[in-house]
């Protein structure tokens, strides 16, 4: 049993916070146990990520002079990128490599559970595959590109308690202001769908979406790289309210760097308080994607009297740990015991210039070491 001692317990689903010990539970079970006095620490639940390619984000962004007016127009426009040698080299990566990254991206920033948004993989199986992929779930791609699953075939083969993910309004055109009528009436609009972007939508729409108890996931950054706008702040405070929104990140492709700077992208662009956004990323997130609360958490220093608000403007290498499942994924230096009573094996890294521990079998995948293609990730 691992023991936090006189740490501060956040909890964004209800905006409690309580000062007591913290148990978690490790699959490792020491003998004779670990404490750590965290005493001026704040202790949140580990981040969800509600949309993520993973394998795609090492993958060099297409350059950009102005926004696009929809999805298909960027995806055709990228078609000429792909001969680009950055581009070649990532994609010459096996796929296995470039999830694992993915995932790297996510837990380092404090995302432990993320929805990848295509094929599963044998990789995501691993116990040491860097974050929980979230399943069961159903997808299809967009409307309009010939990629994945067929819309139709996949939203009826998807059970009513599994979520069905669509990109969906992608854009600033007729064409994605068309888009959830044209789902509608494809018969694919129910409790279980969850709608990518949004940008398109308009109030009825959002009206629509509540109505049915279907969701819509957030990424402004994309939106903003994509397009030059994303939704509208009364939409979105209109979906919270419903408890029908989360946020996501997007690939690098076209999105944050991760979740914490999505973040600070998504309090710019909306009037969400601290505590709110956190909910976007925790419960919010959980109910959306219909994943089961785990143990795994942040931990981080406390920075003033409202630990939410403390949260906003973190950047990946100010988390002191980030725990998945009871045992440290990567910490500071001074918790090396954490590690050692444990017997978990780390590597000294440093990221983004701040020396860490990171666990050895989170860096490689099959042999290959993905943590290469992950920028501001090196070994000491």
């Amino acid at each position: 049993m691992v023991v936090l001692r006189n740490v501060s317990v956040a909890c964004p689903a209800d905006g409690s916070v309580v000062v007591r010990d913290l148990r978690l539970a490790s699959r490792a079970g020491p003998t004779d146990g670990y404490e750590k006095q965290l005493r001026h620490h704040v202790v949140l639940p580990a981040l969800v990520n509600a949309h993520d390619h993973l394998h795609q984000n090492g993958v060099p962004p297409l350059p950009q002079l102005a926004p696009f007016r929809n999805s298909y127009e960027w995806a055709a426009a990228f078609q000429d990128h792909f001969a680009d040698a950055g581009v070649r080299a990532a994609l010459s990566t096996p796929l296995t490599a470039r999830l694992w990254q993915g995932g790297l991206k996510n837990a380092l920033s404090g995302a432990t559970t993320v929805m990848h948004h295509d094929r599963s993989h044998d990789a995501f199986d691993a116990a040491n595959f860097p974050v929980r992929v979230s399943r069961p779930c159903t997808w299809a791609h967009s409307l309009h590109l010939q990629y994945g699953p067929d819309v139709v075939a996949s939203f009826r083969a998807s059970a009513a308690e599994v979520p069905w993910f669509i990109h969906l309004a992608e854009g600033v055109d007729a064409l994605a202001a068309g888009e959830l009528q044209e789902l509608r009436q494809l018969g694919c609009l129910s409790g279980n769908t969850v709608l990518i972007h949004g940008v398109g939508l308009d109030d009825a729409d959002v009206t629509d979406i509540v109505r049915a108890g279907a969701g819509v996931v957030w990424c402004p950054s994309s939106n903003l790289s994509m397009l030059g706008r994303t939704i509208a702040p009364h939409r979105l405070r209109a979906l919270f309210d419903a408890g029908c929104l989360a946020l996501g990140t997007d690939s690098r492709l076209t999105g944050a760097r991760d979740l914490l700077a999505e973040l600070k992208v998504a309090a710019t662009h909306s009037d969400f308080s601290a505590h709110e956004l956190l909910q976007l990323v925790t419960a919010c997130a959980r109910r959306l994607l219909r994943t089961a609360h785990c143990d795994d958490c942040i931990i981080v220093r406390e920075r003033g009297a409202d630990p939410f608000h403390g949260f906003d403007g973190l950047q990946r290498a100010q988390l002191r740990a980030v725990v998945r499942g009871g045992e440290p994924f990567i910490t500071d230096p001074d918790f090396a015991d954490w590690f050692a009573a444990l017997g978990i094996s780390c590597n000294a890294v440093w990221l983004d210039g701040q020396p860490k521990l990171c666990r050895s079998d989170a860096l490689s995948a099959d042999g290959v070491p993905a943590w290469t293609a992950e920028q501001g990730l090196t070994l000491q």
